[in-house]
């Protein structure tokens, strides 16, 4: 979808894929491998409007693979107030690193959520529960997507606070964005591709100081992804899995 103008707030809205779901979580299941069973737990972070069963296609991958793997539904489906949700979600870390016993967890999140985990470790102390941030087609720097609402005489994103907060040059990204992109000790990796509808420029997807930031098309100039399809997106996942056990960019082009 790139820039359906008179859908632009729907489009915004359906940024994680339409389904019907439950809340917050889906329970792991018993890991696959002796590796990934050692590794941390995995959180992928939904984004604005993504319920939770929505990505289950990736989740689904991550358990196959050994993850202990559960999925963060933002609350009010993300439409509200970013940095609301990032202290909604340092609560679930802690409910997450409870339930299992571990010391820290990792993040792999779609669109907004990359937002919402950016926060919670820039703002709210989440560098000492986070070993792995993982962001799929977040708008770092923000998507004139979201500024084009005004431009169309639609108000300031008609009303959707985090609609507001994702627009290049708010105030909200203005403070995320001051100072070090990457906090911390986490090893910080972000995913991108030239066909995201939603995040345009692409190159707003990726982040400053060290980051390690994947454009899929940069390894595989035919592979065509959009920003639902990241979640969806075999090649994808494979950075995604790579990214997990500190390994090289070594994207199969062919996955499926």
């Amino acid at each position: 979808m790139l820039l359906r103008k008179t859908v632009l707030v729907v489009s915004l809205a359906t940024a994680a894929l339409l389904a019907s779901a439950g809340t917050a979580t889906a329970a792991p299941v018993a890991p696959a491998s002796t590796t990934a069973a050692a590794a941390n737990p995995v959180i992928v972070v939904g984004g604005l409007s993504g319920v939770a069963v929505a990505y289950e296609p990736i989740a689904a991958r991550l358990r196959a693979d050994g993850y202990r793997t559960f999925v963060y539904q933002l609350p009010g489906l993300g439409l509200g107030d970013i940095p609301a949700s990032a202290r909604a979600f340092a609560g679930y870390v802690e409910q997450v690193r409870a339930s299992t016993g571990a010391a820290s967890v990792d993040v792999v999140a779609h669109s907004e959520g990359g937002l919402v985990s950016r926060y919670y470790l820039k703002r709210l102390g989440g560098t000492a529960t986070i070993g792995r941030y993982v962001s799929l087609g977040t708008p770092q720097y923000g998507t004139y997507v979201a500024n084009i609402v005004a431009f169309l005489g639609l108000g300031s994103c008609a009303g959707i606070v985090a609609c507001q907060q994702m627009t290049i040059g708010s105030a909200f990204l203005a403070d995320l964005n001051s100072g070090d992109d990457t906090p911390g000790s986490v090893r910080y990796t972000t995913i991108r591709t030239l066909q995201d509808e939603l995040v345009r420029p692409t190159g707003n997807a990726a982040v400053n100081d060290g980051a390690t930031n994947v454009l899929i098309q940069a390894y595989c100039p035919l592979r065509v992804v959009g920003h639902l399809g990241l979640v969806l997106d075999g090649t994808a996942y494979t950075i995604v899995r790579g990214a997990l056990v500190d390994g090289p960019v070594r994207p199969n082009c062919l996955a499926v």
